[in-house]
């Protein structure tokens, strides 16, 4: 059986930067399954992926712009500390969630300087390259509710 729509692909991958630096991979865990049409995953992956069957190995480069896109310099702001009211030390690094005109958004903090933070709501990936190898485990049809609810019932997604 081929990845097409209504499909349900399994696979396992490691994703690199274009550096070689292995930034996540599924060796030693469970394969990534996802439903293949309905933009599970990153557009540019998901279309290397049509056509595979069980057993097949590709390797697949994929850009930003088929990834998760580059980065937009609107999504990077500096913001005043007591944006951060109840949070006892502001750091770089730390992770919130941000709420704006078009819903929350998930930002990085990456400068603290006195009383105000830069944030970055880019996603970590945004506008880098990247590289992965992949093996397809599994592929079998969509079950009619995995098809109507737009994603893999795994067990694990309360349904």
């Amino acid at each position: 059986m081929q990845i097409a729509d209504n499909k349900v692909a399994s696979f396992h991958y490691t994703l690199r930067d274009d550096a070689g630096e292995v930034l996540d991979s599924s060796e030693g865990g469970t394969p990534l399954a996802y439903l293949h049409g309905v933009g599970n995953i990153i557009p540019g992956l998901e279309a290397a992926l049509v056509g595979k069957t069980n057993g097949d190995s590709l390797s697949v480069r994929v850009e930003p712009e088929e990834g998760y896109g580059p980065v937009r310099d609107e999504l990077v702001q500096t913001v005043p500390m007591e944006a951060f009211s109840g949070v006892d030390n502001v750091a770089e690094g730390m992770r919130f969630e941000a709420s704006t005109a078009s819903g929350p958004v998930s930002v990085v903090v990456t400068k603290v300087a006195g009383e105000e933070v830069t944030v970055d709501g880019n996603h970590p990936l945004a506008g880098k390259v990247l590289n992965f190898e992949v093996e397809v485990v599994e592929v079998r049809d969509a079950t009619e509710e995995e098809k109507a609810h737009g994603h893999v019932h795994d067990g694990s997604c309360g349904h």
